[in-house]
């Protein structure tokens, strides 16, 4: 079961927010009130993250018909999609198996291939990959979960109480089966190659300060054509965390 929170008036345009890994629809909060003004935002937990159950697969394409069953249950067409991180690849993949679903994609800190990812902060390797990661996780405090969150960050951010409990909920195995097929995603197709066949209207943005994906690789998005990119200055891996208000103006205009 998928969890699943919706803004807005339910007659205004639909707005899909995806999280990236190991996070939940609630790293979204601080920009969900400027969206839900003009759309009906929709937020999901992807299957095993926050507070949605198990799935007897992770992987992407795996992700995006799960997250395209909530669309179809919630009778929604021609939605914008939003995905943070790799929140992206769910939904590219969305994008590439249910086109009649999706209007436009806005890819928010997504790394377009492999080679573009930057080594990870060390209080995140001991968080996360063996051999401390599994001893580490049953014990995690909310001191070690913002620390980790902030590893990513440019700049100084408040994290919202739920999204550090839902990073809480997530289970380790969960987790690295989702990072695994991820990787798997990308090693694949990079993302530009897969988003330059689906004649989708793409926004990107990027924070120019990014510790988790090499903010000049944003550029291999103007492969797709018609790709509209922005680089966000001072602002690192969690735009929608860092600078809210900067990152609202930005989806709002993504979907106009």
């Amino acid at each position: 079961m998928m969890h699943v929170v919706q803004d807005g008036p339910r007659s205004a345009p639909p707005l899909l927010l995806i999280h990236g890994s190991g996070a939940s629809g609630s790293t979204w909060a601080p920009v969900v009130p400027a969206l839900a003004a003009r759309h009906h935002v929709v937020r999901v937990d992807l299957p095993g993250c926050g507070r949605s159950g198990p799935a007897p697969s992770f992987d992407v394409p795996a992700q995006a018909d799960r997250v395209a069953a909530v669309l179809d249950d919630l009778g929604l067409r021609d939605v914008a999609v939003a995905g943070h991180s790799s929140g992206g690849y769910a939904a590219t993949a969305l994008a590439e198996r249910r086109p009649d679903l999706v209007r436009s994609l806005t890819l928010v800190s997504t790394g377009p291939a492999l080679d573009a990812l930057r080594p990870e902060p060390l209080i995140l390797r001991l968080l996360l990959a063996p051999p401390f990661g599994p001893l580490l996780w049953p014990v995690r405090t909310d001191a070690m979960l913002r620390r980790g969150i902030a590893a990513t960050m440019a700049r100084p951010a408040a994290i919202p109480d739920e999204a550090v409990a839902d990073v809480r909920a997530t289970r380790y195995r969960a987790f690295r089966a989702v990072l695994s097929n991820n990787r798997a995603y990308l090693q694949e197709r990079d993302v530009p190659a897969r988003l330059a066949g689906l004649g989708k209207p793409v926004r990107v943005l990027f924070g120019a300060a990014d510790p988790r994906w090499d903010p000049a690789s944003a550029r291999r998005y103007e492969a797709v054509p018609g790709a509209r990119i922005e680089l966000l200055p001072g602002v690192g891996h969690v735009p929608m965390l860092e600078a809210p208000e900067l990152t609202g103006e930005h989806l709002l205009a993504c979907t106009a």
